[in-house]
């Protein structure tokens, strides 16, 4: 941080910055962020529990329901507490400690995206070689890869975010400390910062979308090889909650992220900022337990234990 800086706390907005809303705010989050966990500790005991799901796929399913539920783990209690006690002051520190968490969260949910995509392609592309590629080995390094990339992501971003200087107007308008809204806050010019932050993010996500989409081409090239309707859509059926997902996360967060900070409204940035930050892992649970027949199974038995 630079030595101008002279700011050793924010205050966010919260949700809402009218107070008649706050009640009703802090009690719809509170319901969407109960549902996100339960949902996504749902999956990760049904998977644990099955040994039938004791597969490549499951596995990377379980570490994005672990990983959706630190995502929203990382904003929401504190908004929440913060609508309830009426104090929005978040510290300097805590501010870039929220921001480096949800950035590396988000960034390594793109990387595991990609690695499922790959999961699926080989599934589905080879599935004779499939088992002896896709090893307990590879598996576990992928979503390392995943964690490490997203935290190496984050140290630029949030290195990014808090080299500007913040000495006067503390007050975020966010329900977070996200980057757009503190460097409205920098008392020096922060275009530059703003344009860095856009062309890096930009192309970590491109490179990230590009590879799911050519994983993607080759699974559907190849399900349209199969020659019975049948076998094509048990094919397809195997990554259609996975490309649901894909679709979510990559409409709302390019939305959200891949936009410069000037043009848009606090208000059109923390409606698109509920949608990427919490909606979407709200969301990831209910995707695969509708489309996923294994994971009903699997569910029902979990919280139906025959006796």
């Amino acid at each position: 941080m630079r030595n101008e800086t002279s700011v050793t706390e924010f205050i966010l907005t919260g949700f809402s910055d009218k107070p008649e809303l706050r009640l009703v705010s802090f009690l719809v989050f509170l319901f969407i962020y109960l549902f996100s966990l339960l949902g996504n500790m749902c999956i990760i005991a049904a998977v644990t529990r099955d040994g039938r799901l004791h597969t490549p796929m499951y596995f990377f399913l379980q570490n994005l329901s672990f990983l959706d539920m630190c995502y929203t783990s990382v904003t929401i209690p504190k908004a929440l507490a913060n609508s309830l006690v009426g104090s929005n002051v978040i510290s300097f520190w805590e501010c870039v400690a929220q921001l480096f968490l949800f950035v590396m969260l988000g960034a390594s949910e793109c990387f595991l995206l990609t690695s499922m995509a790959y999961d699926r392609c080989l599934a589905i592309h080879r599935p004779l070689l499939y088992s002896v590629i896709m090893s307990r080995k590879l598996c576990a390094e992928l979503v390392a890869m995943a964690w490490l990339s997203g935290a190496l992501y984050s140290v630029f971003y949030t290195a990014n975010t808090f080299s500007l200087p913040f000495c006067g107007p503390n007050v975020v308008d966010h329900f977070f400390c996200e980057s757009s809204p503190l460097m409205k806050l920098s008392c020096s010019d922060f275009r530059i910062h703003e344009e860095v932050g856009f062309a890096v993010g930009g192309c970590i996500v491109l490179s990230a979308l590009g590879l799911t989409i050519a994983s993607y081409v080759v699974v559907i090239s190849t399900i349209a090889r199969i020659h019975s309707a049948g076998g094509r859509g048990k094919a397809f059926s195997t990554c259609s909650s996975h490309l649901t997902i894909v679709a979510l996360f990559y409409v709302t967060g390019s939305i959200a992220y891949l936009r410069p900070t000037s043009p848009h409204s606090p208000i059109q940035g923390r409606l698109l900022s509920v949608f990427y930050s919490i909606l979407t892992p709200s969301l990831n649970p209910l995707v695969y337990c509708l489309r996923n027949k294994d994971m009903q199974v699997a569910l029902k038995k979990l919280l139906a234990p025959s006796h």
